[in-house]
């Protein structure tokens, strides 16, 4: 009697994997109580829409118990909600609601530092011989009494600030109110781990760690050196910290072992997945690649180097995904536009119709190899907001005044109506002002337009996932004019030619190589075959499933 052969089990692909995560600022996605301020119930009650748009994930930014110094990235409290965004049973009902959407939530952890009012900072900083003393980096001045070495803060001065009780500076690589936590100490990382484990304990399915390459600095102190080249992608031109070669505060080789404990915590749970964001500078692809390699380290990474540039430039985006790949075998995560950077629309589009521009960026993203991380609004084609200096909430902003504006103008609120207030809030003075011109492109209006932004994102997104080779296929960038951004994303069954045109005038592409390419439609973006040419008019793109040829 013949035996069945049953078929080898398909390969199951982790869901962060290609995965889509739409990033929501907390302050300014929907207010519920008319405070002026977004909270966690307004997210829950928006929900609906985000799931519409046919993302995978949500990535909150941090919603902790903080005095806001730096809105949340100075954490008091690891384990609590603060006030203004509502409490733990409303975070509750936002992940459950989630999930029945079919939403994964993803959760900011800010390790590397935590607010000078955490109570952490508030015992250490009393003595030297305290039970957290050692929570922290302090050290000795220098004898003439300057700081220990020339580490700077990004957000302006020296990185070391000076506590008379104990006659030391302590670090801070951001904000003199963030101190940052000494991951020398094993019982300061396995006071943070048990944080991470409330948060699983929750529903969480995910971390977006905050500057996943700043947890261990040199224990030495050793001075930086100068920078080969001054400036870096991840901070203005105004800001002498891209002068330093960041080899000592930060990126350290010891914290590659920091990110092996981690994952064995993220491990103890199912299915969770780890997002490092990775402040390198130009140096950047190296790290992600070298934080993502096996399967004991982040699970994903992204840096900055496609959150820069004045114009949306095809060479770069080559340069920076094919520099990726050739560092290691682990995986990315690609952006365009998150809380900390100019709007792309406004960055990358300049005078571009915003319409016609913002979806062919987002869909020349959502096909490069890799996973995708698109900021609230970036559907809605909204610019960057000219936020004022009386209303710049910004420290960062204040500090380098104005050669650099700040982070406010891409965190004002999120337009759901054209009437006042936005439809964010009934408070008539929201903590960032409503810009009128993005009023126009408020959700309701474009709902009811046919060919906007919005619904154009949609049915680029359900086109996305009709193709799977754009999840987890292999990219190998063509030849093209400067113009131009072609690629192929081949996996085993098949390969799908993707060619973008992010200028203002028509191109051509030479498609005769594949005299069985099969033009795709259901995108929403005209071209055309002319006598083997593809004729690609301004802000479109062609896709094309290439055919093998009849032997």
């Amino acid at each position: 009697m013949s035996q069945s052969v049953m078929p080898a089990p398909a390969t199951v692909i982790p869901w962060w994997k290609g995965a889509v995560i739409y990033q929501i600022y907390p302050r300014s996605f929907a207010d519920s109580n008319g405070d002026g301020i977004g909270d966690l119930a307004g997210i829950t009650a928006h929900l609906d829409y985000v799931a519409s748009l046919g993302v995978d994930a949500i990535w909150l930014s941090p919603f902790f118990k903080s005095p806001m110094k730096d809105f949340g990235y100075d954490v008091e409290d690891y384990c609590a909600v603060d006030p203004m965004f509502g409490t733990i049973a409303d975070f509750e009902a936002l992940v459950a609601k989630a999930h029945r959407l079919g939403l994964k939530v993803m959760i900011d952890q800010v390790l590397s530092h935590t607010s000078n009012q955490h109570p952490w900072f508030q015992e250490s900083c009393q003595n030297r011989d305290n039970a957290k003393a050692d929570y922290y980096v302090w050290a000795d001045p220098k004898p003439d009494g300057t700081p220990p070495n020339n580490w700077l803060s990004i957000f302006g001065g020296p990185a070391w600030a000076w506590e008379a009780r104990r006659k030391q500076y302590y670090l801070h690589n951001f904000l003199t109110e963030q101190p940052d936590l000494n991951f020398h100490n094993s019982q300061v990382r396995q006071a943070l781990y048990d944080s991470i484990r409330f948060w699983m304990a929750r529903g969480v399915d995910g971390f977006r760690l905050d500057t996943v390459n700043y947890f261990v600095h040199d224990a030495l102190l050793r001075d930086n050196p100068p920078a080969a080249h001054k400036g870096a992608l991840d901070v203005p031109d105004a800001n002498p910290y891209g002068w330093q070669a960041h080899v000592y505060d930060k990126s350290r080789p010891e914290n590659l072992e920091i990110l092996k404990e981690l994952r064995a915590v993220f491990n103890e749970g199912t299915d969770i997945a780890a997002v490092g964001e990775v402040g390198a500078g130009n140096e950047a692809n190296a790290l992600i690649a070298q934080y993502t390699d096996g399967d004991d380290r982040m699970h994903l990474c992204y840096g900055f180097e496609l959150l820069g540039g004045e114009r949306c430039d095809p060479a770069a985006i080559r340069k920076a995904v094919e520099g990726f790949e050739r560092e290691g075998k682990g995986w990315i995560c690609w952006s365009f536009s998150n809380h900390d950077v100019m709007r792309v629309v406004t960055r990358w589009g300049g005078e571009a119709d915003a319409d016609a521009f913002a979806p062919l960026i987002s869909a020349m993203m959502l096909c490069l190899r890799g996973s995708q991380c698109l900021y609230q609004g970036e559907e809605l084609a909204l610019g960057e907001a000219d936020v004022p200096y009386e209303a710049l909430q910004d420290p960062y902003g204040k500090a380098f005044w104005p050669q650099f504006k700040g982070r406010d103008g891409c965190r004002t609120p999120m337009p759901w109506t054209n009437s006042a207030g936005a439809g964010f809030s009934t408070s008539q003075t929201p903590w960032l002002p409503i810009p009128e011109s993005h009023l126009t492109r408020a959700v309701s209006v474009q709902e009811k337009k046919p060919g906007s932004s919005l619904h154009r994102f949609r049915q680029i997104l359900r086109w996305r996932k009709a193709h799977p080779v754009l999840l987890t296929g292999a990219i190998r960038f063509l030849p093209a004019p400067e113009t131009l951004l072609a690629f192929v994303r081949e996996d085993e069954t098949g390969s799908l030619l993707c060619v973008f045109n992010p200028g203002r005038e028509m191109a051509k592409f030479d498609v005769r190589q594949w005299p069985r390419l099969h033009i795709l439609e259901g995108h929403g973006f005209p071209s055309a075959l002319v006598d083997g040419f593809a004729e690609i008019p301004g802000y479109s793109a062609l896709f094309g499933a290439i055919l093998p040829t009849s032997a």
